[in-house]
């Protein structure tokens, strides 16, 4: 059976997603300290741009404002863009607390 994460939630593509600029450094077990550019955030997972040396279902550990710790594995990769689920859903208020801290420009947050 291979290493990679047995995931199971079906597709939350439909997600609300939030536009972000944020760059998390990531702790990876074979690549070490993998830089990420953050472009949009779920309560399910993100979005991030540029090259990521990941292969499906590798994980990685981030650390988000007002969540602190959390891992995520990679789900698809290509043209330049990545995107991540989180090994657990964020509760609603600890997420809209996040996203204020990241994005305090009330007018650049997706409506609620």
């Amino acid at each position: 059976m291979g290493a990679g994460a047995q995931l199971t939630v079906t597709d939350l593509r439909r997600a609300a997603r939030h536009p972000v600029d944020h760059k998390v450094i990531g702790e990876h077990r074979r690549l070490g300290d993998v830089h990420l550019h953050i472009v949009n955030l779920s309560a399910h997972g993100f979005m991030a741009s540029g090259k990521v040396d990941m292969e499906r279902g590798e994980r990685v550990v981030i650390r988000l404002p007002e969540i602190g710790r959390i891992e995520a594995h990679l789900i698809w990769a290509a043209e330049g863009r990545a995107g991540f689920q989180f090994e657990r859903i964020i509760r609603f208020d600890d997420f809209m607390r996040m996203i204020d801290t990241i994005q305090p420009n009330p007018r650049l947050r997706r409506s609620r």
